[in-house]
């Protein structure tokens, strides 16, 4: 069976890094998140004091890209990878409400996108890979073999958001994370650099009513037709 990029992109939790995750263990491929590559970004600007009300410093944050060091690393007790920044871990850090709330706007930076672009692209260049983010098939990987594209009614989401929240401890309501799901589903598709929209070549799946076993059963089919080995590279 041929190795083959898988290119995941939707809106913001839609449990693409779950699905992706589980693809990649499935197939012994690389699993990548890009979201979570902008989240360590965003992380490293709150903490360096470059995001104030919302709002990015562009110039010094490009200005401090070589400062970061980005790397996954596996994490023998949840069994999955962990981003670590600098030197530490940070996969719990980067999930907070904070970071979620600065995010999408550290993403719209060109030279933060065009920094990781470029690591993602080298992650991937020898196949066998599973990315999911906001930009993957349309601009990291736009000759993917596979590409899909993820949905969910934003009330869904949120719910899914507020109980994985509510299993880590953390305070939060409901309200909010429906709040802050909608505005991130508008910056991400108004932004002007990299925004998110279905590649033309994609397929789309709706999982707002969909368990990860069904949508693995869906997915592997299309898996299964882009690996044979009689199908053009």
């Amino acid at each position: 069976m041929k190795k083959i990029i898988i290119a995941i992109d939707g809106y913001s939790s839609c449990g693409k890094s779950s699905f992706a995750k589980a693809i990649a263990a499935r197939l012994g491929y690389l699993f990548i998140d890009s979201g979570a590559m902008y989240r360590a970004v965003t992380l490293f600007a709150r903490q360096q004091g470059l995001i104030e009300n919302g709002r990015v410093k562009e110039r010094e944050l490009a200005a401090r890209l070589n400062e970061i060091d980005l790397s996954f690393r596996y994490n023998p007790e949840t069994r999955k990878s962990d981003i670590w920044l600098n030197g530490a871990d940070v996969e719990k850090q980067i999930r907070s409400m904070e970071v979620s709330r600065d995010v999408s706007a550290v993403s719209a930076v060109g030279a933060v996108r065009d920094f990781l672009v470029a690591r993602q692209q080298q992650m991937g260049r020898d196949k066998g890979v599973v990315m999911d983010g906001r930009d993957i098939g349309t601009v990291v990987f736009p000759d993917a073999e596979l590409k899909l594209f993820m949905t969910a009614a934003p009330e869904v989401r949120a719910e899914r958001r507020y109980k994985e929240l509510q299993a880590q401890g953390a305070a939060v309501r409901f309200e909010d994370i429906l709040n802050n799901i909608e505005e991130r589903d508008r910056l991400d598709t108004e932004r002007a650099v990299g925004p998110l929209r279905q590649a033309e070549d994609a397929v789309l799946l709706d999982n707002s009513d969909m368990t990860i076993p069904e949508q693995m059963e869906w997915v592997m089919k299309l898996i299964e037709e882009r690996t044979r080995p009689d199908k053009p590279l």
